[in-house]
């Protein structure tokens, strides 16, 4: 709809998505919706907080797997520094692990990218007028999943752990030294029933758990 037919007061969205091309139909189709705006694009994690500042959106719209943060970290921080704005967690993977987190980080919404357009227009919409929207089939399986058992020292070593990076590496990142980080490993390996740290990072990612 031509923006001159628009409403005075437009719903203000932040889009982010690492893939150009799924962004670019995102915020195409979003945009043909009578009531909503795209206001920004951004492709990497680590640029989300600071368009939200510069472009004051009501609603961030937001991938989980973006180069350089996370969406559910960059959730976190908007909650603090661009209260007023509203989070929705659209991904493509649909991990109860996930699903917990994002409400952890004040996400008011978790959908699926599988979904109809005209379903995520609407939950827009919703999260807007303060509603919770969640993936009805995702909510059902968090329910039965259990809480996440890493804590955050141990989440933030295995992530560390991902690439393959030695010890002594992952020590130097995290500021911490070696044998804390093999505690940390181990605590980890542990929980998720595996055998080394590759296999745990595999697990805790399939969970949703990093």
């Amino acid at each position: 709809m031509p923006r001159d037919h628009r409403p005075v007061k437009s719903i203000r969205v932040l889009l982010a998505e690492d893939q150009g091309m799924m962004r670019g139909a995102l915020a195409l189709l979003l945009g043909m919706e009578a009531d909503i705006e795209v206001v920004a694009q951004v492709g990497r994690g680590d640029e989300i907080v600071e368009r939200a500042l510069l472009a004051r959106p009501d609603v961030a719209l937001l991938d989980i797997e973006l180069p350089g943060r996370s969406g559910l970290d960059a959730a976190a921080e908007l909650r603090d520094e661009v209260p007023d704005c509203r989070v929705l967690i659209l991904t493509t993977f649909g991990r109860p692990g996930y699903l917990r987190r994002a409400m952890e980080a004040g996400a008011a919404g978790f959908l699926v990218k599988d979904g109809p357009v005209e379903e995520l227009a609407e939950a827009v919409r919703k999260v807007l007028r303060g509603e919770t929207v969640i993936d009805p089939a995702l909510a059902a399986a968090a329910l039965g999943a259990g809480p996440n058992p890493l804590t955050a020292r141990e989440r933030g070593a295995l992530s560390a752990a991902v690439d393959g990076s030695t010890i002594a590496d992952i020590a130097a990142r995290l500021h911490l030294s070696e044998s804390t980080v093999r505690n940390y490993l181990s605590s980890a390996i542990g929980k998720t029933g595996t055998r080394n740290r590759m296999e745990a990072a595999r697990a805790a990612r399939q969970q949703g758990w990093l």
